[in-house]
């Protein structure tokens, strides 16, 4: 059956204390909106989502634009009755089922939309509404049930009798419509007297009213419809999805060390047999090959790991590629479009950036190897730099393979170092160095000999001299 989905997502969120729009706050490394698109892709075309935007629309339509959803907008927040009926001219011709969700659930499963559809598809009720259970509804709209299990009125907190008010039976406010029914009757919704507002809630006494069933799914684990409102709900959202993530992870086949320290992306993708120790985070859309390392403490973002390749604890890395057998760290940094060939070395206190390390070449130490090309098998020793920015511009310094770079040199780009060639340590090299040649640019070492007896001795005769002077 034809489905289309409505995502409200024009709120103020005032209880997040917030100048950024509430659907933008990010949980398990999305926006909170991103979630409910992605589990609502399992059953719609993006192009069969409308996002219903208002407080900071152009921020969010910017966020979610390259998601292929379509928008409206609601210019005045008027309820969740009125922001629907902003879709109608987009939506109301389409028939088949339309399925209302909100952009501050993040927890809703795809498995649980999908229920849902089928839920109401089988049926020949006008809407299936999810419900679920909480020790404290304080605050929720108590559904009324009547003896066939269909919903007769969802009643608001503050309107609850004594009676109502011990139903326990909460509204989570997601629907799944017959589309012509719903677009027949949704004007009928009148404003709340109290707030005026006109409230989607409304629906279900609406369509009893016309003798139309409304049936109930009821959902036991009240944690997926957690809506956030606030800072701390956000927390616990983000706690939740990142344990679902390990949870994924580690029946796919991934070892996680202690997976309760860890901070894992919705995005991220990871091999089988690779070892994630603890306190790691991988984030952004980071993609790690089979039997990799992951280092305790290390922190990767929207990079790519290929097969056996290795993180050691407490490297940093973004936006990089590390090829297969490759080891980084510990204590390294990779910083964007750093290029680490297959078997190639990075060590503690390396930092690399926008370069082509090679196969088989080292720099195992104290190294900045920054807008730079080298080749294979080349070693790069302690405390080497590439000086590749002259005030003004960047500048590429090329190592030819098998060349030796000998500690402490200094590397002023644009440099070409041939193949095979050798830099002598302590070197400041300015001029090209030719294939297997050998480049010294230090200054030439003098040794004076028998120079500190001598200098103790004048500094002693001084010292003679002034307490002569001074006794007569």
């Amino acid at each position: 059956m034809n489905i289309h989905v409505a995502i409200l997502a024009a709120g103020l969120g005032t209880r997040m204390r917030s100048r950024r729009a509430k659907v933008l706050h990010r949980a398990g490394g999305l926006p909170l909106i991103e979630h409910v698109i992605a589990a609502a892709r399992d059953l719609a075309l993006p192009q069969n989502m409308v996002v219903v935007t208002g407080h900071q629309a152009a921020l969010v339509e910017q966020q979610i634009a390259p998601l292929g959803v379509r928008f409206v907008r609601q210019q005045e927040q008027r309820g969740t009755g009125d922001a629907l009926a902003n879709c109608r001219k987009l939506l109301e011709g389409e028939g088949g089922l339309l399925m209302v969700l909100y952009g501050d659930t993040p927890l809703l499963s795809a498995a649980t939309l999908k229920r849902l559809r089928d839920t109401q598809m089988y049926s020949h009720a006008a809407a299936t509404l999810i419900t679920t259970t909480l020790p404290d509804p304080s605050g929720y709209g108590r559904v009324m049930v009547d003896g066939d299990g269909n919903a007769t009125a969802i009643v608001e907190d503050k309107a609850c009798t004594p009676e109502q008010r011990n139903i326990r039976v909460i509204n989570s406010g997601i629907y799944c419509f017959r589309a012509e029914l719903l677009w027949r009757h949704l004007g009928e919704i009148q404003p709340n007297p109290a707030s005026g507002e006109v409230y989607l809630t409304d629906m279900a006494a609406i369509l009893t009213a016309h003798h139309e069933d409304v049936r109930t799914m009821h959902i036991e684990d009240s944690r997926e419809l957690l809506g956030i409102n606030t800072r701390v709900e956000l927390a616990e959202a983000d706690r939740l999805l990142r344990a679902r993530k390990a949870e994924e992870l580690m029946l796919s086949g991934v070892t996680i060390e202690r997976p309760e320290t860890v901070a894992i992306d919705a995005r991220v993708c990871v091999g089988m047999d690779t070892v994630i120790e603890p306190f790691a985070r991988i984030l952004g859309d980071t993609q790690i090959g089979e039997d990799c390392v992951i280092g305790a403490g290390a922190i990767i973002e929207s990079s790519r790991l290929a097969a056996g390749s290795m993180v050691k604890p407490y490297t940093l890395i973004s936006s990089s590629r590390i090829e297969a057998g490759a080891q980084v760290g510990p204590f390294a940094r990779l910083r964007p479009n750093a290029d680490i060939g297959p078997n190639a070395r990075i060590g503690n206190f390396v930092e690399v950036k926008n370069s082509r390390i090679g196969e088989g070449s080292k720099s195992q130490h104290l190294a900045y190897l920054g807008d730079a090309r080298i080749g294979d098998r080349v070693n790069v020793g302690a405390g080497t730099i590439t000086c590749n920015f002259d005030g003004e511009r960047k500048h590429q310094t090329r190592i030819g393979d098998g060349a030796f770079i000998g500690s402490n040199a200094t590397l002023v780009a644009p440099l070409e170092i041939g193949v095979e060639s050798y830099i002598g340590a302590g070197s400041v090299i300015t001029d090209a160095v030719p294939e297997q040649a050998l480049a010294l640019g230090r200054g030439r070492q003098v040794v004076k000999t028998d120079w500190v007896r001598k200098k103790k001795s004048a500094v002693r005769n001084k010292e003679s001299e002034v307490r002569s002077q001074k006794s007569e």
